[in-house]
């Protein structure tokens, strides 16, 4: 195998941002773990396909365990897997309440545990949360409460997680981005969600994927939180 090959763990890999980034990281070389609900199994031998939902603890140890078992080692993690209900605050159910907790915080807490004591255990390591503008920038145009919510918790846990391990050798750093051409949003969509950004477009996939590779190779950066998303978190 060759302990010099990394490895990363992906989570929400099966589109969008996610299948991007896996194509990212294979492009750099590093073998890949790719975890998504429905995701199917890869002809490349180096990426590694573990279905099931994230939320899960059970999944969360065995992304871990098939990553330590086939690739023998951990080195980066993207939180990516997430999910995103828009809907006025008093129109949140108890179901979408706990469904985006699941998936948005449970899935980050659960497996970013597992990964963090391999990494620990190495000396080295480096942890990616995917947020959203919106913490910083809210829309009256877009009722993101429950997003805001969990997506903060991220930004803030990306910050104090960054200084717990900075002189551990593992690098904590987040990604937030506008809004994303993804298969989440509808084609007739489009032309409302692009002025949302100052630059009158939305994102792309690879914009998100770029960020991270980034963010991978800049080894003096730790507890960044960096926004992709058109200029929104800046005013408008």
């Amino acid at each position: 195998m060759g302990a010099e090959q990394k490895v990363a763990i992906i989570t929400g890999a099966s589109q969008g941002i996610g299948l991007g980034l896996v194509e990212g990281f294979r492009d750099r070389n590093y073998r890949v773990v790719a975890n998504s609900r429905s995701i199917k199994p890869s002809s490349d031998p180096d990426v590694l396909a573990v279905a099931g939902d994230i939320s899960d603890p059970e999944v969360a140890d065995r992304v871990v365990k098939q990553a330590l078992a086939r690739f023998g080692r951990v080195d980066t993690l993207v939180n990516n897997a997430g999910i995103f209900i828009a809907k006025p605050f008093t129109e949140y159910s108890a179901e979408d309440y706990a469904r985006v907790l699941a998936i948005n915080l449970g899935s980050f807490f659960h497996l970013t545990q597992r990964a963090a004591r391999e990494m620990l255990k190495q000396g080295s390591g480096h942890i990616v949360q995917i947020t959203t503008s919106l913490v910083d920038h809210a829309n009256s145009s877009v009722p993101s409460v429950l997003a805001s919510l969990t997506k903060g918790g991220l930004s803030a846990a990306t910050r104090s997680l960054a200084i717990e391990y900075a002189a551990k050798g593992i690098r904590v750093n987040a990604v937030s981005p506008g809004v994303i051409k993804t298969p989440m949003h509808a084609p007739a969509t489009h032309d409302f969600l692009a002025k949302l950004h100052p630059v009158g477009r939305m994102g792309e996939a690879k914009d998100i994927v770029d960020a991270v590779l980034f963010l991978e190779n800049a080894g003096f950066v730790t507890g960044e939180i960096l926004h992709v998303d058109g200029g929104q978190s800046a005013g408008h």
